[in-house]
């Protein structure tokens, strides 16, 4: 494939570049001789293939190359799109990004997801074809779809593995369905994994071993070592809402069990906790109004389960040993008065050599982190050596008509 000069098998294909041009590893010509070793042909007709076919941009910014300015490479980001989806307990938020990746158009469907995989997958689907109708572009742009889904998933089988919240979801072949429709790779993962993938990448680049905390509706972590997710056997790694705290008689958690770190420091938990003292409180929303007003009830309760939180983030620092340890979801717009507890029982249960240089800090990505992890897992995936074949195989049909 695309190789007129001789050399035969996806080792010396024009995806071998791309994929590290889309990684940020090389940035000029020269850079690609020095990682490949190709010869400078090979290299010419290779990275002439995508610069025509429009998958690779030469810009007009240089390098300092130890002789004469070297043009910059960059991936165009307009080549291609992603169809993103959020899938959370009570909404649903879809979009189409390009691959910077940045929102083109998105859209939101209210849908609690105990409605099962094929009315979620239904609305999903149907969504995306209204978003692109929106905005005048094709399944065939895409480079894949992203789903983000609140539950422990199977990345390599694309299924969801009980127990969760998304009753009638196990073992469903999420991939199969979502391809019969639009004819694109598809990539299912945890929604809290999606969340520090795109922490991780925007905010945090040069980190190697990260760990994101979620504190929402519910409780959960990614962990990346080396920047890669990590998502153990089953799916199930970082689930730290469900470790079961020490001590008697504690709260029942959704999952069944007494006394989960999520029965304790959880939106609906410290809701739970607000109700019994007499406030009107339904979810981490209601949580965050009355810390925003200074109730001193509220804010005791959301230091408690600040503490609370420390005592499994120490756990993760003993046994990670994080450089960055963020905290996000809708309950760190509590901000110092939850990040307070969870400092303290982490510096104080945690050795001097893991904490010397740990940074603990709020999330920056916002209500977007989930949409844009979802476009990232897509890119990261299919952009990679072995895979991004594909990529340029379908595009180059679209442009060139082979």
């Amino acid at each position: 494939m695309f190789d007129n000069a001789g050399h035969r098998g996806p080792e010396f294909s024009a995806g071998v570049i791309l994929a590290l041009v889309a990684s940020g590893r090389v940035k000029s010509r020269s850079d690609i001789a020095n990682v490949l070793g190709w010869s400078r042909a090979t290299i010419m007709q290779r990275l002439g293939f995508l610069l025509a076919a429009g998958l690779v941009d030469e810009a007009a910014e240089t390098l300092p190359s130890g002789g004469r300015p070297a043009r910059v490479l960059r991936l165009n980001t307009h080549f291609g799109i992603v169809l993103a989806a959020d899938i959370g307990e009570k909404k649903i938020r879809l979009a189409i990004t390009d691959l910077t990746p940045s929102i083109i158009v998105e859209t939101f469907v209210d849908q609690e997801v105990g409605a099962g995989p094929v009315p979620i997958l239904t609305s999903v689907a149907k969504g995306f074809e209204e978003l692109l109708a929106r905005v005048g572009r094709t399944a065939e742009e895409a480079i894949g779809i992203g789903l983000g889904l609140p539950a422990p998933v199977d990345f390599g089988a694309g299924r969801v593995v009980g127990p969760s919240v998304m009753r009638g979801w196990d073992d469903f072949d999420i991939p199969n369905w979502l391809r019969s429709r639009f004819d694109v790779p598809v990539c299912v993962e945890n929604d809290v994994n999606l969340l520090a993938l795109c922490e991780s990448r925007r905010f945090w680049p040069n980190v190697d071993q990260f760990f994101y905390v979620k504190a929402g509706t519910g409780i959960g972590s990614g962990i990346l070592s080396d920047r890669r997710l990590q998502r153990g056997a089953q799916g199930a790694a970082g689930d730290i809402g469900h470790i079961q705290i020490a001590g008697p008689n504690g709260p029942l958690c959704r999952c069944g069990k007494l006394g989960c770190v999520e029965a304790y420091a959880s939106g609906w938990a410290i809701s739970r906790d607000l109700r019994a003292l007499g406030f009107e409180a339904e979810e981490a929303r209601d949580v965050l109004k009355f810390v925003r007003a200074n109730e001193p009830k509220a804010l005791r309760l959301v230091r408690a389960a600040g503490r609370v939180l420390g005592e499994v983030v120490a756990c993760a620092v003993s046994m990670f040993n994080p450089s960055v340890i963020v905290i996000g979801g809708t309950l760190s717009g509590a901000e110092e008065h939850l990040l307070a507890g969870v400092r303290e029982i982490v510096y104080q249960r945690s050795l001097p050599l893991a904490t010397r240089d740990l940074k603990i800090a709020l999330g920056q990505s916002g209500g977007e982190a989930g949409i844009l992890g979802a476009a990232l897992l897509v890119m990261e995936t299919e952009m990679q050596v072995g895979a991004v074949e594909r990529v340029v195989a379908r595009h180059s049909r679209r442009v060139f008509g082979k």
